[in-house]
């Protein structure tokens, strides 16, 4: 194989399992949140900040994924 066609499977590759995993991360962290919200709803107000906060750092690993295959692809 060439080096591009190599260089764009390893772009394609980071980018697939970089966003696999925020998005099962995601779903598992919504999911708890939720189910936390529906058992004690007077804690909603301290549950939903932090749930919202740690969808966003998850969502930060599907960023550097990006940023690492962009890095792969040009570099």
């Amino acid at each position: 194989m060439e080096a591009e066609s190599l260089k764009a499977f390893a772009a394609v590759a980071a980018i697939a399992l970089g966003t696999i995993a925020p998005a099962f991360g995601i779903a598992m962290i919504a999911s708890k949140g939720l189910e936390a919200m529906g058992r004690n709803p007077e804690a909603a107000d301290k549950i939903q900040p932090s749930l919202i906060l740690t969808c966003a750092f998850v969502e930060a690993i599907a960023v550097y994924a990006l940023v690492i295959a962009l890095i792969i692809k040009f570099v």
